[in-house]
């Protein structure tokens, strides 16, 4: 999932898995969120009171410098649109083959609840652009582009080839890159005239910058690829796909796509370090804070660096969802996604803000809820919650980072533990690898 923005940032569900995942088909027009904190070692921690009410103890888990090459810098702050609570890093494309004529491209949003690299087309220089080659489809190599479909919009162009690289420029070494080309998305580069209709989302185009209020998106959750057998199996493929052959570039229509071209997770793909990802954020205050600094670790018991250290690990359905999750009586599909600005659920119970702050929630005192997690095995754990009234929040414009707001979403069958929810704690994604005979995807914290 996502985060958007609007003139406040406003959040979207990131790959909608037609078939295998909920669409959430709320519009959100919103600012971000904060964090939550370890189920288990919170309580350790004394309450705040706000408001009349009160709220949960925080987790106070501090992230690892960002100093060794298999880590990146994670930062929050006012980005290049003013929308809060996105967490964003600095990825390089290069053409395939090559490491000449690369570009480093900063304020690129990091999606835990998406799979694979978009880009807007308009960020990228003329030249590296060009030297991208478009992929193709099909015995009349017709041109391969993609509508990536989130609960408020949904981004269009091409899918091409390109090694990505993610260094960090504080370690003065290495840093991960993607073993061979891999295929991403190219956000905007096909003219709007092209867009599928019907078969390409619902909601706005989400195509520049400004409407991202990213420069692109960073995938890195749980599984892969971003669709898999949906969009490979020529069946599921005929009304679900996220693909579409373009033959001369135009006349699009959906189509089957095999695995290996489906936009990939860089992560899935480096040369070392490519099991997982640890998202490390720091605390902030009950009040919201100007911005945060975070550290992004690759691979996950592969350094010295990165131990599995959760007290709580789930097994999860190839999306990183945990379906066995309970929320106020109600099994939902639960998922951890720093794409999103906020929480997002439905509890008729709390006030919705007017239309100031449409889709959030703004309880005249502070509130705590809870959520029993659980994924496919057996694990079970209740997680507290805290939720201020966004008017109180966004009441001080100068700051970006939140960790107890929360918003309304479509329906009553899922819940949205946005970036609130990794403020303080440090958020495991093992990545799928059971096509190899590896392991089965799982979240943790």
């Amino acid at each position: 999932m996502r985060t958007m923005q609007s003139h406040i940032a406003g959040k979207f569900r990131g790959w909608v898995q037609a078939v295998v995942a909920v669409a959430l088909v709320s519009l959100i027009a919103a600012c971000g969120g904060g964090g939550g904190g370890d189920s288990s070692s919170s309580s350790n921690n004394s309450s705040t009171t706000l408001n009349g009410g009160s709220l949960p103890a925080s987790p106070t888990q501090q992230p690892i410098a960002a100093t060794a090459a298999n880590t990146v810098p994670i930062t929050v702050g006012r980005g290049l649109s003013g929308v809060i609570n996105i967490p964003t890093v600095s990825v390089t494309v290069c053409p395939p083959g090559t490491t000449s004529g690369c570009q480093t491209i900063d304020n690129i949003q990091l999606d835990t609840g998406s799979f694979g690299l978009r880009v807007v087309g308009s960020v990228l220089n003329a030249s590296l652009l060009g030297a991208l080659p478009v992929n193709t489809i099909g015995t009349n190599n017709a041109q391969l582009a993609e509508c990536a479909t989130f609960a408020d919009g949904y981004t269009w162009g091409t899918v091409r080839n390109a090694t990505v690289a993610i260094l960090n420029p504080t370690a003065g070494v290495g840093g991960e890159t993607t073993t061979t080309a891999i295929p991403i998305q190219i956000i905007g580069d096909k003219a709007s005239s092209t867009v599928p209709s019907p078969g390409c989302g619902s909601g706005s185009a989400e195509n520049t910058v400004s409407d991202l209020g990213a420069n692109g998106i960073l995938g890195i959750g749980t599984a892969p690829n971003d669709c898999g057998a949906t969009c490979a199996n020529a069946g599921t493929a005929a009304n679900y796909s996220n693909y579409f052959s373009c033959p001369g570039g135009t006349s699009c229509t959906r189509t089957a796509v095999p695995l290996a071209q489906q936009v990939a997770n860089p992560v899935a793909n480096f040369t070392a370090d490519n099991n997982g990802v640890i998202v490390q954020m720091p605390p902030v205050s009950n009040t919201g804070a100007a911005s945060a600094t975070g550290t992004l670790v690759f691979g996950i018991g592969t350094q010295s660096n990165n131990a599995l250290a959760a007290t709580q690990t789930f097994t999860t359905d190839a999306f990183g969802n945990m379906n066995n999750s309970v929320f106020n009586g109600t099994t939902v599909q639960a998922f951890f996604d720093s794409g999103s600005n906020a929480y997002f659920f439905a509890d008729s119970s709390l006030a919705q803000c007017g239309s100031n702050f449409a889709g959030f929630y703004c309880p005249s005192a502070a509130q705590t809820r809870s959520i029993t997690l659980g994924g496919l095995s057996s694990t079970r754990a209740s997680v507290s919650i805290g939720i201020l009234s966004a008017s109180t929040l966004f009441s001080n414009t100068s700051n970006y980072a939140f960790n107890d707001l929360a918003g309304q979403i479509g329906g009553s069958s899922s819940f949205d533990l946005g970036l609130p929810f990794f403020y303080g704690r440090h958020v495991y994604y093992g990545i799928d690898q059971t096509l190899s005979g590896g392991q089965t995807p799982y979240v943790g914290f």
